[in-house]
């Protein structure tokens, strides 16, 4: 019989689901030590955010062949080390979702109406009914940024309540928006618009202190701002200093760059303009039950030898099929990843075109791994080879696929995508030189020969003297080392592209002076 080993606390009607396939041990609280010295005995592992699982835990396991997170984030799992092993990771994507919406919803509600301090006050014997003049939501303009399943059902919810809705996401289609009732806007008109805002979006470059004394100065006076999604995305200092300066009208967060919230946070000494509660987005009784089910009911059927229906890793393919097919998930989610970083924007279609030897290969696999590199710039951990087609097609992106077995310049086949979108077109091709070593073979239809790189720049220009080096000199002005340089080309001072592998990232507006030099039409990073 299966052996699951539940190593962190779990809703019992988890329990239960697995008791019927498996012999379940529960042993919470282990240190990484104690779960290496018994991991080797288990067939699965099933844990929420407590445990480590570490790439020494997967080292040492043997049998193992799924690890299920009670939950969404699966940060607290070695993802690469588990795929490399041919170990199944699954989570609960959706499991938290209506938990997580309804206490923006309700933190919302509570900062316009000073819920808590009004309590407290009332149980210590008080009744001052003037201390707590409220707002309504009522006709107000909530700024939802992020219309993830998350942000979207805020949406829904503030909608009924006669909200007027306007929203940032520049990966989801207008039509998506435009049936939620919200009206796309970009990020700057809809911190000078909203009268609320709410954020739903993961913590990447992009969004870490998204909020910060910069944009906080765009906003009105009375702006609430809801925080629900994750910590580090609003620099809290400045928060802080602007509702005790009147700049802003309050915030509700419920998540921080660090937690436990610091005992000496400026947010603790803020009265009752601010809302603090200590991450509870996903803590309903509903929800750990659901996470509970969902997780449980994976592990089951994939002892089973059934499929996981929502695998972070690779579901569904036999570890000896995966094995052989790796090298060309990682190509295709490269190729979709440096795709989306030239498009920029909203993309409307993706073309996935297979040649050669690999049109022979699993195209649904191929086509999900293009997807998820495509999200992953705005999605991070929240997309997987699971849900990217789902997440795809909700955001209106049409995928068009294409195979031509008879053509081909690499043994092996290449692979070739295409996106379209409210910027243009581009396109990028690859291969694989070897065994798994990965080449950009042609982008924009121009050929290339280059390795992915952490750190690139690609330019679009014209063929002529000196482009070159002006580029180098103006990188060396600025302390950029250039690792390779090279150019391809149709025809000798036609159009061209210019890709070069970059030791260091490229700093701000450096991309700002490239594109003056004469004969450069375009230019874009792009980071791995």
């Amino acid at each position: 019989m299966p052996k699951v080993l539940v190593s962190d606390s779990i809703d019992p009607v988890g329990i239960e689901i697995l008791s019927q396939v498996a012999q379940v041990d529960l042993k919470p609280g282990l240190s990484e030590a104690e779960l290496i010295a018994i991991i080797s005995q288990y067939d699965a592992l099933m844990i929420r955010s407590g445990t480590q699982v570490t790439a020494a835990v997967i080292a040492a396991s043997k049998p193992l062949k799924i690890i299920g997170r009670a939950g969404v984030g699966v940060d607290n799992v070695d993802v690469p080390a588990a795929t490399r092993k041919g170990i199944v990771v699954v989570n609960s994507p959706e499991g938290n979702t209506i938990a997580a919406a309804e206490h923006a919803i309700a933190m919302m509600m509570a900062v316009s109406r000073y819920i808590p301090d009004a309590n407290q006050s009332t149980k210590a014997g008080s009744w001052n009914r003037k201390d707590f003049m409220g707002s309504e939501v009522y006709k107000k303009t909530l700024g939802v940024v992020g219309l993830g399943k998350i942000g979207a059902h805020v949406a829904t919810v503030a909608r009924a309540m006669g909200m007027k809705l306007i929203a940032y996401d520049p990966f989801i289609a207008a039509e998506r928006a435009e049936q939620l009732g919200c009206r796309l806007v970009d990020l700057n008109l809809l911190f000078q618009e909203a009268d609320y805002i709410t954020l739903h979006v993961p913590k990447t470059a992009e969004t870490a202190n998204l909020i910060n004394d910069k944009t906080i100065a765009q906003m009105k006076p009375t702006t609430r701002i809801i925080n629900c999604s994750r910590g580090g995305v609003i620099d809290e200092a400045a928060l802080a200093r602007a509702i005790a300066e009147g700049r802003l009208g309050g915030a509700a967060l419920d998540v921080y760059d660090n937690e436990p919230l610091e005992a000496d946070s400026p947010l603790r000494q803020l009265g009752k303009n601010v809302i603090l509660t200590p991450h509870l987005g996903a803590s309903t009784a509903e929800a750990q039950v659901n996470v509970a089910v969902d997780v449980a009911e994976q592990i089951r059927d994939v002892l089973l030898g059934l499929p996981a229906r929502s695998a972070v890793n690779i579901p569904g393919l036999h570890p000896s099929v995966l094995e052989k097919m790796r090298p060309y998930l990682e190509l295709a989610e490269t190729l979709g990843n440096i795709l989306s970083q030239l498009a920029g924007g909203r993309i409307n279609q993706l073309t996935v075109r297979m040649q050669g030897e690999l049109a022979q290969s699993n195209s649904q696999a191929i086509v999900i791994a293009s997807l998820k590199g495509l999200l992953s710039q705005a999605l991070r951990e929240r997309v997987n080879y699971v849900n990217a087609a789902i997440e795809a097609k909700e955001r209106g992106i049409r995928v068009i696929e294409t195979r031509d077995e008879s053509i081909s310049d690499y043994s092996g086949g290449s692979l070739s995508l295409a996106a379209t979108g409210e910027l243009g077109e581009h396109s990028v091709a690859g291969a694989l030189l070897g065994d798994r070593e990965i080449f950009i073979t042609h982008l924009d239809n121009f050929p290339i020969n280059v390795p992915p790189n952490k750190y690139m720049l690609f330019t679009r220009h014209r063929d002529m003297p000196g482009i070159i080096g002006k580029i180098g000199s103006l990188l060396g002005s600025f302390n950029v080392n250039i690792a390779s340089m090279q150019v391809g080309r149709k025809i000798v001072r036609g159009e061209a592209v210019m890709v070069l592998s970059l030791d260091d990232p490229l700093p701000d507006g450096v991309l700002t002076e490239i594109v003056k030099i004469d004969g450069i039409r375009d230019a874009y990073t792009v980071k791995l």
